[in-house]
């Protein structure tokens, strides 16, 4: 198979799971089926709102949802139906460390729904735990060379939290971690992943300040031979003005293809839905109109600049 995406790729992700069942709906556990089927459905209206943008011009074909198997019900099916794109996770929701979501299982779930792309949220810090990170590496290399030897994509989602003596460092300000100290952690996490014999197709990485940075993200993806390799940004919540930055930052730079964004396009009209405080179409549309404003913004970023 060869390693890369050669595609844009504008993701809607609402793959969480843990967290989702508890801040949306206070459940505590493992939910009964009736709970399960309550947020499948709150679930199915953010995918509700894709299709809205979908119908409103978004282009299926590097159009996609990211979404899990507990709560996706019939969207993994329905997104197939309708030519868009299909990723689905494979970690434990809600592990500090990653772990296989079933298992020694994990293949036969990836192959049951044959997803294009299959996901990993991992939180590594090259400069954390030596053996945590080792355990780690051990487990993501065995999924990643079955996944070379069989279809989907490998999508990789790295967040880099801070180490305390890091964050003391710059005096305990986060914006400051994310802006001096997070990019070159990013790479070196990127480069020991590499070395470890785990080959991504797709980076799915925290948005940075400056387009250097992403100049340096991109080329440490693509250290190695692997050319084809790219990246996309993702949102971690934050407001559509910190995203909108992230976004043009990114877009301009040769091996960005896209985003793969959730919560800051879905979390505020699903809450405010599942509160009773809109109708559902009303929520179906604001979740298709944020979706649609990334894109706007992640285009107008891409386009050159007329001379």
């Amino acid at each position: 198979m060869t390693l890369g995406y050669d595609h844009k790729l504008y993701i809607l992700a609402f793959d969480h799971r843990g967290s989702f069942q508890k801040k949306f709906f206070g459940i505590e556990g493992e939910p009964d089926p009736e709970q399960t089927a309550i947020i499948a459905d709150a679930k199915h209206l953010i995918f509700e709102g894709l299709l809205q943008a979908v119908g409103a011009g978004a282009d299926p074909s590097v159009t996609g949802v990211l979404v899990d198997e507990q709560f996706g019900s019939t969207v993994p099916s329905e997104a197939r139906e309708r030519g868009l794109k299909l990723a689905m996770p494979v970690e434990r929701s809600g592990q500090k460390m990653f772990d296989f979501q079933y298992g020694d299982d994990f293949a036969e779930h990836i192959e049951r729904f044959d997803p294009d792309f299959s996901k990993v949220l991992v939180r590594y810090n090259p400069d954390g735990d030596r053996g945590e990170n080792e355990d780690q590496l051990r487990k993501l290399r065995r999924l990643s060379d079955w996944l070379l030897a069989h279809d989907p994509k490998f999508l990789f989602e790295l967040l880099v939290p801070a180490e305390d003596s890091q964050l003391e460092s710059v005096g305990g300000d986060v914006e400051r971690y994310d802006s001096e100290l997070r990019p070159e952690l990013m790479r070196r996490a990127m480069a020991e992943i590499q070395d470890a014999g785990i080959e991504v197709d797709v980076w799915k990485i925290e948005g940075v300040d400056r387009r250097s940075d992403c100049e340096m993200l991109v080329a440490q993806a693509r250290s190695g031979g692997r050319e084809n390799v790219v990246c996309v940004v993702l949102g971690r919540g934050a407001d559509d003005a910190k995203v909108d930055h992230w976004l043009t930052q990114a877009a301009p730079v040769d091996g960005f293809v896209g985003f793969a964004i959730g919560r800051s396009i879905w979390w505020d009209p699903l809450k405010t839905y599942v509160d009773g405080k809109i109708e559902r179409a009303a929520g179906a549309r604001k979740i298709a109109e944020q979706f649609l404003h990334f894109v706007s913004v992640y285009e107008r970023a891409k386009a050159p600049v007329a001379s």
